[in-house]
């Protein structure tokens, strides 16, 4: 698989992660849906690990899983064991963790139903799945949202799933889209991927840093 982010990973974690109050709405977020440990989480996609330590905090033991070498260099210092391997092949038997988290990776995988099953596979019976990402209606090749600030402007482009590239009217130039490109899934094939892996939707929330929710969350039961 493609490590897209290799060469982004101190880019990344400067620009998104480093800045005072960065991130903070999504771990708002994540903590409200996912509560306290203990037990094994495992994080899909964790990057550069920057929400280990909110886990820990809430108690639970963290391995995280990515397929970027250079992301997990940032990740090994953090409080997490980390694994190299590809989402859509977990390294892990049955029925391994007691819950799982996934945050932004649906715009980075080319198969995410594959990514969403492989997880339920390895939860055990009524382990906690959640997932935080962007909104599939206003974040995309079609909604021009910079900051998610103001109001989405839309373009054709919508219902069309699949990778897209920095030409996009969506893409922030000279942002991270801009770097490693984006996959899009409109809100029915988004929510599709979570069902058709026989997961239980608990919990769907909107949220938004201004009027336009930006954001969704997912707290699923397997």
């Amino acid at each position: 698989m493609l490590a897209r982010y290799d060469g982004f990973a101190d880019w990344y974690d400067r620009e998104f992660m480093a800045k005072p109050g960065a991130g903070a709405d999504t771990r708002a977020l994540v903590v409200q849906l996912l509560g306290g440990g203990p037990g094994r989480l495992l994080d899909v996609g964790c990057g550069t690990g920057v929400f280990a330590n909110t886990f820990a905090e809430l108690g639970w033991s963290v391995t995280g899983v990515d397929v970027s070498e250079d992301m997990l260099r940032l990740a090994r210092e953090r409080p997490l064991e980390v694994v190299v391997a590809d989402a859509r092949r977990l390294p892990f038997d049955d029925a391994t963790f007691d819950a799982a988290v996934s945050l932004w990776t649906h715009t980075d995988m080319e198969d995410f139903g594959r990514v969403v099953a492989e997880v339920a596979r390895v939860l055990r019976p009524d382990g906690t799945f959640v997932y935080v990402g962007a909104h599939p209606c206003f974040i995309g090749p079609h909604a021009r949202f910079a900051f998610a600030q103001g109001v989405p402007e839309l373009h054709h482009g919508y219902t069309t799933a699949g990778r897209y590239e920095a030409t996009a009217p969506g893409v922030t130039p000279d942002g991270l889209r801009a770097r490693v490109g984006a996959v899009h899934l409109p809100l029915g094939a988004f929510i599709a991927a979570f069902l058709e892996a026989g997961l239980r939707l608990e919990t769907f929330v909107e949220s938004a840093l201004h009027e336009y929710p930006h954001m969704v969350g997912l707290r699923c039961r397997s």
